[in-house]
Protein backbone atom coordinates (compact mmCIF):
# COMPACT_ATOMS: atom_id res chain seq x y z
CA UNK A 1 0.00 0.00 0.00
CA UNK A 2 1.01 3.74 -1.23
CA UNK A 3 1.91 5.00 2.81
CA UNK A 4 1.02 8.70 3.05
CA UNK A 5 3.88 10.18 4.88
CA UNK A 6 3.45 13.79 5.44
CA UNK A 7 6.76 14.93 4.88
CA UNK A 8 7.11 13.46 1.85
CA UNK A 9 4.21 14.93 0.75
CA UNK A 10 4.85 18.37 1.57
CA UNK A 11 8.38 17.96 0.25
CA UNK A 12 7.77 17.09 -2.74
CA UNK A 13 5.14 19.47 -3.38
CA UNK A 14 7.50 22.16 -1.99
CA UNK A 15 9.95 20.90 -4.79
CA UNK A 16 7.54 21.61 -7.36
CA UNK A 17 6.52 25.00 -5.75
CA UNK A 18 10.45 26.26 -5.78
CA UNK A 19 10.04 26.33 -10.02
CA UNK A 20 6.79 27.49 -9.84
CA UNK A 21 8.17 30.71 -8.39
CA UNK A 22 11.02 31.11 -11.10
CA UNK A 23 8.06 31.10 -13.14
CA UNK A 24 6.71 33.52 -11.96
CA UNK A 25 9.50 35.43 -11.42
CA UNK A 26 10.17 34.87 -15.36
CA UNK A 27 7.19 35.70 -16.63
CA UNK A 28 7.21 38.99 -14.60
CA UNK A 29 10.72 39.56 -15.38
CA UNK A 30 9.60 39.84 -19.72
CA UNK A 31 8.62 43.08 -18.89
CA UNK A 32 4.78 41.95 -20.58
CA UNK A 33 2.32 43.21 -18.03
CA UNK A 34 -0.15 40.79 -19.57
CA UNK A 35 1.86 37.80 -19.36
CA UNK A 36 3.62 38.31 -16.10
CA UNK A 37 -0.40 38.32 -14.37
CA UNK A 38 -1.10 35.56 -16.60
CA UNK A 39 1.54 33.28 -14.99
CA UNK A 40 0.70 34.38 -11.66
CA UNK A 41 -3.30 33.93 -12.09
CA UNK A 42 -2.44 30.59 -13.34
CA UNK A 43 0.05 29.74 -10.44
CA UNK A 44 -2.52 30.77 -7.79
CA UNK A 45 -5.15 29.52 -9.28
CA UNK A 46 -3.57 26.24 -9.74
CA UNK A 47 -2.30 26.04 -5.85
CA UNK A 48 -5.91 25.70 -4.76
CA UNK A 49 -6.29 21.93 -5.74
CA UNK A 50 -2.63 21.50 -5.19
CA UNK A 51 -3.26 22.99 -1.09
CA UNK A 52 -5.89 20.43 -0.97
CA UNK A 53 -3.96 17.43 -2.60
CA UNK A 54 -1.14 18.28 0.08
CA UNK A 55 -3.51 19.51 3.08
CA UNK A 56 -5.94 15.84 2.64
CA UNK A 57 -3.66 13.22 2.95
CA UNK A 58 -1.56 14.84 5.56
CA UNK A 59 -4.72 15.29 7.56
CA UNK A 60 -5.73 11.72 6.67
CA UNK A 61 -2.64 10.21 7.84
CA UNK A 62 -2.19 11.86 10.97
CA UNK A 63 -5.30 13.50 12.40
CA UNK A 64 -4.19 16.83 12.97
CA UNK A 65 -5.84 19.68 10.61
CA UNK A 66 -2.71 21.67 12.04
CA UNK A 67 -0.10 19.55 10.94
CA UNK A 68 -1.85 19.63 7.41
CA UNK A 69 -2.13 23.68 7.48
CA UNK A 70 1.59 24.11 8.44
CA UNK A 71 2.90 21.42 5.91
CA UNK A 72 1.06 22.92 3.59
CA UNK A 73 1.85 26.31 4.21
CA UNK A 74 5.34 25.46 4.55
CA UNK A 75 5.53 23.83 1.40
CA UNK A 76 3.51 26.80 -0.90
CA UNK A 77 6.17 29.40 0.62
CA UNK A 78 8.85 27.75 -1.53
CA UNK A 79 6.95 29.61 -4.21
CA UNK A 80 7.64 33.02 -3.19
CA UNK A 81 11.63 31.75 -2.13
CA UNK A 82 11.85 30.53 -6.04
CA UNK A 83 10.71 34.00 -7.15
CA UNK A 84 12.87 35.69 -4.39
CA UNK A 85 15.95 33.25 -5.30
CA UNK A 86 15.25 34.32 -9.04
CA UNK A 87 15.46 37.67 -8.44
CA UNK A 88 18.45 37.97 -6.57
CA UNK A 89 20.59 35.50 -8.74
CA UNK A 90 19.52 35.84 -12.33
CA UNK A 91 18.31 39.57 -12.66
CA UNK A 92 21.58 40.96 -13.62
CA UNK A 93 22.20 38.48 -16.36
CA UNK A 94 18.36 38.47 -17.64
CA UNK A 95 17.83 38.08 -21.72
CA UNK A 96 14.73 37.06 -23.49
CA UNK A 97 16.72 33.80 -23.67
CA UNK A 98 17.50 33.63 -20.55
CA UNK A 99 13.85 34.18 -19.81
CA UNK A 100 12.20 31.68 -21.72
CA UNK A 101 14.67 29.33 -20.66
CA UNK A 102 13.50 29.55 -17.19
CA UNK A 103 9.97 29.16 -18.45
CA UNK A 104 11.00 25.50 -19.85
CA UNK A 105 12.90 24.86 -17.04
CA UNK A 106 10.02 25.23 -14.28
CA UNK A 107 7.89 23.64 -16.36
CA UNK A 108 9.96 20.55 -16.94
CA UNK A 109 10.81 20.65 -13.22
CA UNK A 110 6.71 20.01 -12.57
CA UNK A 111 5.77 18.04 -14.93
CA UNK A 112 9.10 15.78 -14.15
CA UNK A 113 8.22 15.80 -10.13
CA UNK A 114 4.65 15.29 -10.91
CA UNK A 115 4.69 12.33 -12.97
CA UNK A 116 7.15 10.79 -11.43
CA UNK A 117 4.81 10.40 -8.08
CA UNK A 118 1.68 10.28 -9.79
CA UNK A 119 2.33 7.11 -12.48
CA UNK A 120 3.49 4.99 -9.34
CA UNK A 121 0.58 6.00 -7.67
CA UNK A 122 -1.59 4.99 -10.48
CA UNK A 123 -0.14 1.79 -11.49
CA UNK A 124 0.05 0.59 -7.72
CA UNK A 125 -4.24 1.13 -7.26
CA UNK A 126 -5.06 0.07 -10.70
CA UNK A 127 -6.07 3.51 -12.10
CA UNK A 128 -4.13 3.94 -15.12
CA UNK A 129 -7.32 5.19 -17.27
CA UNK A 130 -7.88 8.01 -14.93
CA UNK A 131 -4.11 8.97 -14.99
CA UNK A 132 -3.97 8.93 -19.04
CA UNK A 133 -7.44 10.57 -18.95
CA UNK A 134 -5.97 13.06 -16.93
CA UNK A 135 -2.62 13.79 -18.40
CA UNK A 136 -4.51 14.06 -21.93
CA UNK A 137 -6.63 16.68 -20.55
CA UNK A 138 -3.98 18.54 -19.09
CA UNK A 139 -2.71 18.71 -22.64
CA UNK A 140 -5.73 20.04 -23.95
CA UNK A 141 -6.19 22.28 -21.27
CA UNK A 142 -2.36 23.79 -21.81
CA UNK A 143 -3.44 23.53 -25.40
CA UNK A 144 -6.16 25.67 -25.52
CA UNK A 145 -4.69 28.22 -23.14
CA UNK A 146 -1.66 28.41 -25.11
CA UNK A 147 -3.31 29.10 -28.44
CA UNK A 148 -5.26 31.66 -26.33
CA UNK A 149 -2.35 33.69 -24.82
CA UNK A 150 -0.77 34.37 -28.39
Amino acid sequence: MWEIIPGNVSSLTATHNLPEGLAVFAGVSTGNTALGLLVAAAIALHNIPEGIAVSVPIKEATGSSKMAFLLSFASGMAEPLGALLGYLILSPFLTPSLIAGLLAFAAGIMVYISLDELIPAALQYGKTHWMILGIGLGMVVMAISAVLIT
